[in-house]
């Protein structure tokens, strides 16, 4: 009877203990991280590799990521590996959180779920396609694994749609669609939105320049007027990398993260 007693005192400390292990990893605000390669983030790289780490990205089991397996874990630098094919560096995602947590700490457990994928258009990101299905899954097993709420979706795209004149023309109802799908699909119909406004159009010879930049920042500034619980954050005159002059370096995303949390807590 002694033995039975204390093989079920070790059994039930197991299960508290796996209890608790399990709570901690289940987040209370969700905020989904989508576009391409400024939300992946590119800054603090070095011949590909990550190797500049902001104090302000720092980890703590107060901000969770979905890995590509669909399971949380603590989140860390760079948060899209494993989601963006291409090597990742710092983006506004843990600059974000972490603002956001010093800022507000009864938001409880925030869990990321970066989507994001350099180099893509706003097409790949329409109802039906790639991206956005793959956005709307990820979504919906962050619910489903441990619950939590959606607080905001955080939007970073456009640089792929400046360099042709057709698709500029069309960001603007594409984006509108892709907004109010989601909103939908999600059964959120006032889900809040921050988005970024275009940092820069890159510079004329490179491959990356945009000559209708000015057509979709117009488009990205106006979308608060046409739908609405959308901010729009304007990324003009942030610091960008020389060597392609369209990614943001670390500092800059830095900056774009705060600016960010302020949007969504204001």
């Amino acid at each position: 009877m002694k033995m039975f007693s204390i093989v079920c005192l070790m059994l039930l400390c197991h299960s508290i203990f796996v209890s608790c292990d399990d709570n901690a990893l289940q987040p209370k605000s969700i905020f989904i991280l989508a576009g391409q390669s400024n939300m992946a983030g590119r800054g603090g790289m070095d011949k590909g590799k990550l190797v500049e780490i902001p104090s302000e990205c720092h980890s703590t089991p107060q901000i969770l990521r979905l890995n590509p397996e669909l399971a949380w874990e603590e989140a860390k630098e760079a948060i899209h590996t494993g989601i963006d094919p291409k090597e990742c560096g710092i983006g506004p995602g843990m600059i974000f959180a972490n603002s956001v947590l010093q800022r507000d700490p009864n938001i409880g457990v925030i869990g990321l779920v970066p989507c994001a994928v350099g180099g893509t258009s706003i097409s790949r990101w329409l109802p039906g396609n790639d991206l956005y299905v793959k956005m709307l899954s990820r979504t919906q097993a962050a619910l489903n694994n441990g619950g939590g709420e959606i607080k905001a979706l955080l939007w970073y795209q456009g640089e792929n749609d400046m360099i042709n004149e057709d698709t500029a023309n069309k960001y603007k109802s594409n984006l509108e669609t892709l907004l109010t799908q989601l909103r939908s699909d999600l059964q959120l119909p006032n889900l809040p939105v921050i988005e970024v406004a275009l940092a820069s159009k890159g510079k004329e010879g490179k491959e990356s320049f945009g000559p209708y930049f000015d057509v979709v920042r117009s488009a990205q500034l106006e979308m608060p007027n046409l739908l609405p619980n959308v901010k729009c954050v304007d990324a003009l005159g942030l610091e960008v990398l020389t060597v392609d002059y369209l990614h943001l370096t670390a500092k800059a995303q830095v900056k774009l993260g705060k600016m960010l949390a302020a949007a969504f807590l204001g």
